[in-house]
């Protein structure tokens, strides 16, 4: 359960820093987000899903 916590804080510290370093690209990446298809978000999704499974797979064992 810790780890979760850390993983969140961490996810947390990521995206701060990018609101709080590059406030404008971050806007316009949100903007992007609204104008992408819905099909695309879903794969894109799927992909870092998986991605982020694997790689807590390699590191944890």
């Amino acid at each position: 359960m810790s780890d979760l916590v850390a993983a969140l804080g961490l996810v947390l510290v990521i995206e701060g820093l990018l609101w709080a370093a590059f406030p404008s690209l971050t806007t316009r990446i949100l903007q992007s987000v609204v104008e992408t298809p819905e099909a695309v978000l879903r794969i894109t999704g799927v992909v870092v899903l998986a991605l982020g499974v694997l790689i807590v797979w390699l590191v944890r064992g």
